[in-house]
């Protein structure tokens, strides 16, 4: 049945329907998960936030993002990619909306703990979302467009930040930084989108034995009258797996989460960024906040500009050269944020520079974390690794620009040492360079490969072993 995917030459108006449903889903996901970092830099100055405080709104949606992606993961290989899309969507929107009730920080349950608890429902939604449309798209596609496709799917995730800095600057001002989470609301859309748009996985249902529905979701991607695609002749009992089978390849453990810990730069100086920017510059967050939107633009043709390059390339190359100018533009921001050419700030134009980097990471990466799998294990697989790619993105990454740059100030956090910024952003580049290490020693390279041609290898015996299963390297 997979073959006639295979054989397809060009992509129908359905699949290019899902492919906008998981841009849209990216792009919505990110709005909601970025929205608290112009609301912390109001916070900063209306309440006198502690730098440990807002902190710790910012590291509540990875506390939540963390197990989120593992056990949206898991279910995915359970109960279906489209089931969790739909119930990840709901998580992430109703724990956003929620937050416009947040009290006063003398009440007797202090704002910032409110805006904490509920972010850690906002963590566990936004992990499912991206731990399943990559999955979902990429089991629809033929492999020799799997990877730029794939590619594609994340190019509008910065848009999620832009679209927030757009709000918020338009709108903090104007209704403060309660009301913009009722915007928050938003990804409900994706619900009924998903609804009517969007089929269950093929290979999905393939594998729990379910041909026939597999043959009406191929016949739906390729347009074409069920009846054309051939059942098999026998059909194989549905695969049961366990999560702990994801051991058994422990190379692409490996892969999975040293890839994944790269969003420890980019995702914390997106949450980081709109602060960063009010203490660096001196400028107001709203201010702040349209500043920001000219960073997402960045991160959006730098994904883009990845999109192209990673077929040539192929998985590793790309990564590689996101990798290394990322960390070569972070650094050198650090270290130069008090430098000016004319009224220009150097901080952020690398930061703008570097967020072109940075952001295409996530391009090569987010496929990469799920296309390494096998089939039956491909979203635990991608669960696992995005969501140690998390504890990096969402607590290691914020909570270690919080502590080197609060150490400098123990009396007053609120006012940290700009000279720790350069040791910070050293600390964010070391994440790049672990990325690099795990495409080259554990990692194989995808590129051209189909999902039933890495299956055979990743099941293979190692020559002079006796039959085991082993990754592809």
């Amino acid at each position: 049945m997979i073959e006639r995917l295979e054989a397809q030459k060009k992509l129908t108006s359905n699949q290019w329907k899902l492919i906008c449903t998981a841009n849209i889903a990216d792009l919505l996901d990110f709005f909601d998960f970025f929205l608290i970092g112009y609301v912390t830099a109001a916070l900063t100055k209306e309440w006198q936030l502690p730098y440990w405080q807002g902190g710790a709104i910012l590291l509540a949606s990875g506390l939540g993002a963390v197990p989120g992606a593992f056990i949206w993961g898991w279910l995915g290989d359970r109960i279906g990619r489209r089931t969790v899309f739909i119930w990840s969507a709901v998580t992430i929107s109703l724990a956003t909306g929620v937050m416009v009730f947040t009290p006063g920080p003398a009440a007797l349950i202090p704002g910032w703990l409110f805006l904490v608890f509920f972010r850690v429902f906002v963590g566990i939604g936004n992990a499912g979302i991206f731990t399943i449309d990559l999955p979902l798209v990429q089991e629809f596609i033929p492999a020799y467009k799997r990877g730029w496709v794939s590619a594609l799917v994340t190019t509008l995730l910065p848009g999620g930040g832009m679209l927030a800095g757009l709000v918020a600057s338009w709108l903090l001002p104007i209704i403060g930084w309660r009301y913009l989470f009722l915007v928050g609301l938003a990804p409900l859309v994706l619900v009924f989108m998903i609804r009517y748009w969007v089929p269950e996985s093929p290979r999905w249902l393939m594998r729990m034995g379910r041909h026939e529905e597999a043959r009406q979701s191929l016949a739906w991607a390729l347009m074409i009258d069920p009846k054309e695609i051939a059942l098999p002749a026998t059909v194989p009992a549905a695969e049961k797996t366990r999560w702990l089978e994801l051991f058994k390849y422990p190379r692409l453990v490996a892969a999975g989460c040293m890839t994944g810990l790269t969003q420890t730069g980019g995702a914390s100086f997106g949450l980081w960024g709109a602060t960063l920017l009010v203490i660096v510059l001196n400028t107001s967050p709203a201010h702040a906040a349209y500043l920001m939107v000219f960073t997402g633009l960045s991160g959006i043709v730098g994904r883009f500009f990845i999109t192209a390059l990673i077929e040539p390339l192929g998985r590793r190359g790309a990564g590689t050269l996101a990798c290394g100018m990322a960390a070569l533009l972070l650094v050198s921001a650090g270290y130069l944020h008090d430098v000016y050419i004319g009224s220009w700030s150097l901080f952020y134009m690398l930061m703008v520079a570097g967020t072109f980097f940075s952001s295409a990471i996530y391009t090569v990466v987010g496929p990469y974390m799920s296309e390494i799998w096998p089939a039956r294990l491909r979203s635990s697989g991608m669960g696992m690794s995005y969501g140690v790619g998390n504890l990096g993105g969402k607590v290691l990454g914020p909570a270690g620009l919080a502590i080197i740059m609060g150490a400098g100030d123990i009396i007053k956090p609120a006012a940290p040492n700009l000279k720790m910024l350069g040791p910070a952003f050293v600390y964010f580049a070391c994440w790049y360079i672990l990325g690099i290490i795990g495409f080259w020693v554990f990692g194989p390279e995808t590129k051209g490969r189909t999902f039933e041609e890495m299956d055979i290898a990743h099941d293979a015996p190692l020559p002079g072993s006796s039959p085991a299963r082993a990754p592809a390297v």
